[in-house]
């Protein structure tokens, strides 16, 4: 099936750090979930409680944890083309911290994410070898360097000629995912164990 990602997080400082703490027994996890989806059926599920590494919920599930200095949403339905259009009412949930936006799709060979500060867009990148380089907006990250300056080019293929782009976005999105949530979609030594950062299942329904 591929890599597939789809987050929504707000920290105060290092999120990666504040993802290690422990959420303690009375974190209000269902209240960020119905606050992220107004109007929703909200029902908790514990038969869908997962971890962090289950960066893709199924089609319904949200899975939410609140930390000390962190909260996080993982929904696939905070997976967009235009990362920057992440709805109002969500940016005011980060009001006064760091917010993250990160989706990506192997599929389809798409990355797109977002970061603001207090409200404040950062950076914003969002493309793939269909549509090309949707968003790219703000200052680029020192990591994504070597990408754009052509020092990581897929191999051309046989069949469709050269890639679309300078660089596979799964690739540069591994990179990304790793800077922002302390873990990427190829774990390496030293990465966050996302395993251990367990996550609360809710079932969350549109209304009728």
């Amino acid at each position: 099936m591929g890599s597939k990602v789809a987050i929504l997080a707000f920290s105060d400082g290092n999120l990666t750090e504040a993802l290690r703490a422990d959420p303690g027994p009375d974190a209000p996890v269902e209240e960020l979930v119905r606050r992220a989806f107004p109007g929703y059926d909200v029902r908790r599920d514990p038969t869908e409680d997962s971890s962090l590494l289950d960066t893709y919920p199924p089609v319904d599930v949200t899975y939410a944890t609140v930390r000390p200095a962190a909260s996080v949403l993982l929904d696939r339905r905070l997976a967009f083309d235009y990362p920057t259009q992440l709805d109002p009412h969500l940016l005011e949930l980060g009001a006064g911290r760091r917010t993250i936006l990160f989706g990506l799709h192997s599929v389809v060979d798409w990355l797109g994410f977002a970061v603001w500060d207090d409200g404040v867009l950062v950076r914003a990148l969002s493309l793939s070898p269909d549509d090309g380089v949707l968003e790219d907006i703000g200052e680029r990250y020192d990591f994504e360097g070597p990408f754009w300056a052509g020092e990581h080019p897929v191999p051309p293929d046989p069949d469709e000629g050269d890639y679309p782009l300078p660089f596979h976005p799964i690739e540069l999105g591994d990179g990304a995912m790793r800077m922002l949530f302390g873990f990427g979609v190829q774990e390496l030594d030293g990465d966050l164990d996302a395993l251990a950062v367990r996550v609360q299942g809710f079932r969350v329904v549109p209304p009728a």
